[in-house]
């Protein structure tokens, strides 16, 4: 006998998911008016995308033309005045945002701040927040974990967000914020590539920035080339965001394109492993053309995984991060990574609690497959690296603070985590404009974790 399996012989909580095989389609930026009449091969184009970035407001209200909001443009220009990362929108993601209705459009919160909406900073918010600069023992390389090491190959990206934890180096001088634009070339990539050399724990590299995909075919070709050279090495990743802010780039930069394959060739023919690290975090960046350069990659057996950023107001809502989970699995990019926002400044206003992020975690197992589910992580200020969100020592969700210890990073270390202010109890709120009872706060969280650790002398904890 034949079973007859339907809908209605399936229980209900199985069939309630939105549609994760549906990508959007069809020519989205022809609502916006500068680029009504834009070809869908000029949209297509990575020149044309970088050519026609948004990178001020007056490029803004030139493209919008009668659909600019003049309050929210203002109200944006004052945020400009304040946070320390410069404003640069493909036109792949400003076609993609709802500009009938962008102060609650995730995409406009991502990366278009607006001063209505900002927070004041926390208190132990840090420009390095996660000490890359501390770690590191030779310029634009941070070597945390043994094995591993993070490589900063420039200091642009194609597109800027707001919440960067490089807003220090990256994207370019600010009103709040100097920064010297970096790009260190060969010469300075020597001294690099020397230091990998003669420290043979070394396994893994992180060839980052800055973003990849603005590097020249020959350095791609030239970094990993180098880096497989090296006979200790087995693992190679290029950081890109051009996956999920302007997939152009791998559908028709065939050069770059080239480069990146040449170099996955080599690796397999050494039995070494090269893959792509992107950074999709909502389901609303996700379209056909994103599913076309993922399929690109995969045909080539170019391996891409994905960290994204756990957001409020983006993504922190179960059914939009359970789409959006499915969907990058669905277009073969594993779900690698979802990280709470690192402190650092102008990003209090996207910043969630921990518990919002464990109870996000809780609720995506049993989503989806097993290995399709993110690991959801804190990477710990001060440098203590990443761990699983739900691994901290002691968490006091009325003051906000949660105490951690990293044993194979920084044994000897303890480290803090803070919940955003403004999702506290006003009584609390107002204990943490002294700085004695943030002291007390700390202290008394301290002492639920092993007494002969030391926390960071940034916390003033050290007398």
């Amino acid at each position: 006998m034949k079973l007859e399996i339907s809908k209605e012989t399936i229980p209900a909580h199985l069939c309630h998911y939105p549609d994760h095989r549906a990508f959007k389609d069809g020519d989205f930026w022809k609502e916006i008016p500068g680029w009504s009449s834009v070809s869908a091969e000029e949209f297509g184009n990575y020149m044309w995308q970088l050519k026609n970035s948004i990178t001020s407001l007056d490029k803004m209200r030139d493209v919008l033309k009668h659909r600019a909001k003049e309050h929210l443009l203002e109200d944006f220009q004052k945020a400009l005045e304040i946070v320390p990362m410069n404003i640069r929108i493909t036109p792949y993601i400003f076609s993609l945002i709802d500009w009938d209705n962008p102060v609650e459009d995730p995409l406009r919160r991502e990366f278009m701040p607006i001063a209505s909406q900002l927070l004041e900073n926390h208190p132990f918010i840090l420009k390095d927040s996660l000490y890359e600069d501390v770690d590191s023992p030779v310029q634009y390389l941070t070597h945390r974990y043994p094995d591993k090491v993070l490589f900063l190959t420039l200091s642009v990206c194609p597109h800027y967000c707001s919440y960067c934890t490089r807003s220090r180096l990256i994207g370019g001088s600010t009103l709040s914020r100097e920064k010297q634009v970096y790009s260190p070339g060969i010469t300075k990539y020597e001294e690099i590539f020397e230091y990998i050399r003669t420290h043979d724990q070394i396994e893994d590299v992180v060839i980052s920035g800055g973003d990849t995909s603005l590097l020249k075919p020959e350095l791609i070709r030239t970094i990993g080339k180098t880096l497989l050279d090296i006979n200790h090495i087995r693992r190679i990743r290029y950081a890109t965001k051009s996956l999920a802010v302007f997939p152009m780039k791998v559908l028709s930069d065939d050069e770059w394109f080239k480069a990146l394959i040449e170099v996955n060739e080599i690796g397999r023919k050494r039995g070494k492993h090269v893959c792509i690290h992107t950074h999709f975090s909502s389901p609303r960046e996700i379209s056909l053309w994103s599913r076309k350069a993922a399929d690109r990659l995969f045909q080539e057996g170019l391996t891409v995984r994905n960290q994204t950023v756990f957001q409020s107001g983006v993504n922190n809502d179960i059914n939009v991060m359970g789409l959006f989970i499915k969907q990058l699995s669905h277009m073969n990019v594993h779900p690698y990574y979802v990280f709470i926002l690192d402190m650092v400044p102008g990003i209090e206003h996207l910043r969630t609690t921990l518990r919002d992020a464990v109870e996000m975690e809780k609720a995506m197992r049993g989503y989806t497959a097993g290995f399709n589910i993110p690991t959801f992580t804190c990477d710990l200020p001060t440098g203590g690296g990443k761990r699983h969100i739900a691994s901290y020592d002691y968490y006091n969700e009325e003051t906000g603070v949660s105490v951690w210890r990293s044993p194979s990073v920084k044994p000897e270390k303890a480290f803090f985590y803070f919940d955003p202010l403004h999702r506290l109890d006003p009584k609390i709120q107002k204990r943490w404009k002294s700085t004695r009872e943030r002291r007390s706060m700390l202290k008394e969280a301290l002492s639920h974790v092993a007494p002969d650790l030391k926390p960071d002398p940034v916390y003033g904890l050290t007398n």
